[in-house]
């Protein structure tokens, strides 16, 4: 959530121009929405690939045996997405309702 945060804080100008222009809330919402999912996404996948050479090393070297299966992959990814769509929807909807001219005059 501090993240998105500052992506809205250092974005303010951009908000304030897209809104002067005539984008919706709704636009602006949507766009920080997606940002944060899709960072979400990104850190999953990484996690799962982590994951998955963890176990693989764990395999190799004859510990113990480990399965990663696709529902576990499939679950894990879709937890990382909906705690970022979860944690991004209050930066989102804080850059939305951001005033256009106050936005453009901040710095």
């Amino acid at each position: 959530m501090n993240i998105m945060l500052v992506s809205v804080m250092e974005r303010r100008r951009e908000i304030g121009i897209r809104k002067a222009l005539g984008a919706r809330e709704s636009d602006i919402w949507g766009q920080f929405l997606v940002d944060s999912a899709l960072l979400c996404l990104a850190g999953g996948i990484i996690g799962v690939g982590i994951g998955w050479g963890g176990s693989t090393l764990i395999n190799n070297m004859g510990w113990t045996t480990t399965v990663v299966t696709s529902n576990v992959v499939f679950l894990a990814v879709g937890v990382s997405v909906f705690i970022g769509l979860f944690f991004g929807f209050y930066p989102a909807w804080q850059g939305s309702r951001l005033d256009p001219i106050q936005a453009l005059r901040s710095e």
